[in-house]
């Protein structure tokens, strides 16, 4: 048996494999509302074999959403359809995932396919937030810095989301920390300028996510496992870096956080990005080997083969596929067949299996 098809145990959740669905913004939503695309898109990738399914960063508030068309949790009457999704992803053996998020000053932005560009009010944008009042792009609108009474808004709104997850049957709850949104956009110098508790230092530009963490872990259960997606780095000279990363990842797991999904990059628009296959591999490697925590591997991660070599020498201990689920939903499938697995396939399929 191959390492990528190796049962993972997490707190009281067992993994059937290492196979894991990234999330993966849709921009399908009407006013966080999932509906029958949210539902096909997920349920057809845990047909397809992944054993974690991880929805797309989901929008605390309405004002956290990067688009209009983002999911969100922050209605009791969001749960209703997600329901739906989480039951059918675990008729398929797979297990539910969700990311928590709020996109500060990167939101309020056109759906990707109308260019992406910030909105302005009255073409149905909002004002956006930050640590600092600093935009991302030349032309946006400048954040509103968040103030101490905004700041306690955003722990709570991070814990009432992971309440209305578990009543919609997520079993995986991933806080999203990277990628330039607001979290990230406090743990960066090149984004934070603030001279109080949640500025300067590297103690205090963590304190945002730690308190959110410690928010959601008091309603979060015990026995289910908590990630982080964080940037191991800025890519930017003066920014968050990847010896911060490993810092902030060892404090992490004192308090509790099961895995860190290590991806990179996204918080200015003049970042220098190395990309090619497995770009960010070295930074779960490097924050798994030394803290000891759990990692996952994300970043033009393309063939089973990849995969399982990035288990085998210890790189990280879930492999999460992105741009190649949206190109081949039943890749874990395939991919044991190669590696020479045999796995169970749905009956529904079994005519067809390889």
């Amino acid at each position: 048996m191959s390492k990528l098809f190796s049962t993972l145990k997490i707190r009281s959740i067992t993994f059937k494999n290492r196979y894991v669905i990234s999330p993966m913004c849709q921009y399908t939503a009407t006013d966080g509302f999932a509906n029958d695309w949210h539902l096909v898109h997920l349920g057809s990738r845990a047909v397809g074999g992944a054993a974690l399914i991880i929805q797309e960063a989901t929008a605390v508030s309405p004002e956290a959403r990067i688009t209009p068309g983002d999911l969100g949790l922050y209605y009791d009457s969001h749960v209703e359809k997600l329901e739906n999704i989480t039951r059918f992803i675990q008729q398929q053996g797979a297990v539910a995932g969700i990311q928590l998020a709020h996109s500060g000053r990167k939101a309020g932005c056109a759906l990707p396919w109308n260019g992406g560009l910030q909105l302005k009010e009255k073409e149905g944008g909002w004002q956006t937030v930050s640590s600092s009042a600093l935009r991302f792009n030349p032309n946006d609108q400048a954040p509103v810095a968040l103030n101490h009474k905004a700041i306690l808004k955003v722990i709570i709104d991070f814990k009432t989301a992971a309440q209305r997850a578990l009543e919609a049957g997520y079993q995986v709850v991933e806080i999203h920390a990277a990628h330039g949104y607001l979290i990230h956009q406090f743990l960066s110098p090149l984004s934070n300028q603030r001279t109080d508790e949640y500025g300067g230092s590297f103690e205090n530009r963590i304190r945002l996510l730690l308190e959110i963490v410690h928010s959601v872990k008091s309603v979060w259960p015990e026995e289910l496992p908590l990630f982080v997606r964080i940037s191991a780095t800025d890519h930017a000279e003066g920014g968050w870096d990847v010896d911060e990363a490993v810092q902030l990842s060892a404090i992490l797991k004192t308090l509790g956080v099961d895995l860190i999904d290590c991806s990179s990059g996204g918080l200015v628009p003049y970042a220098k990005i190395p990309f090619g296959p497995g770009y960010q591999v070295l930074y779960s490697s490097r924050i798994k080997n030394e803290t000891g925590i759990l990692t996952g591997a994300v970043g033009l991660i393309t063939t089973p083969e990849q995969s399982e070599a990035i288990l085998q020498n210890g790189e990280a201990d879930l492999v999460l596929h992105g741009r190649e689920s949206l190109r081949e939903p039943y890749f874990a499938l395939k991919s044991a067949a190669s590696l020479g697995d045999d796995i169970d396939w749905p009956l529904q399929y079994l005519r067809a299996k390889l």
